[in-house]
């Protein structure tokens, strides 16, 4: 790992989003509650703030963080159709939380995707990205219109 001991706590935050592409029929189901395992939203966004906590149990050589706030949204989109997921976390350390807030999406589709996969097996996760990070040596950063 690399050594950060020797740099200043600071207030970071990083927000991530991805994105979970299914059959409209899959979608309505899960809308309307209906899904065979149950609350498939609910449990996808316990899921991805579970692990944003035990990110560096996932990742090799990433620092265990002290966690200040998890916040994983995931809301529906009819057009895809859909869910947009997305997860801000926030710290005060010497380090970034960028991969807390990438594997808390990561997850969050991945449960959501198991909550559902007796509906359809074609699920698709896509589009798992940093959208921005602020704190740190490194500046601020945030995702471009290209993306």
């Amino acid at each position: 790992m690399v050594d950060v001991s020797g740099k200043e706590l600071t207030k970071r935050q990083a927000v991530a989003a991805a994105q979970v592409r299914m059959k409209t029929t899959t979608f309505n189901t899960i809308q309307a509650g209906n899904a065979p395992k149950g609350d498939v939203l609910g449990t996808a966004r316990l899921a991805g703030i579970m692990a944003a906590k035990q990110t560096s149990q996932l990742i090799p050589l990433c620092h265990p963080l002290p966690l200040h706030k998890i916040e994983v949204q995931i809301e529906p989109n009819p057009q895809l159709p859909g869910y947009q997921i997305q997860a801000s976390v926030t710290t005060k350390a010497e380090t970034g939380v960028e991969m807390e807030a990438l594997t808390a999406v990561s997850v969050a589709a991945l449960t959501l995707y198991d909550m559902a996969k007796a509906l359809e097996k074609s699920i698709e996760i896509q589009s798992i990205r940093l959208l921005s990070k602020t704190g740190g040596k490194s500046g601020d950063y945030q995702i471009s219109g290209d993306c």
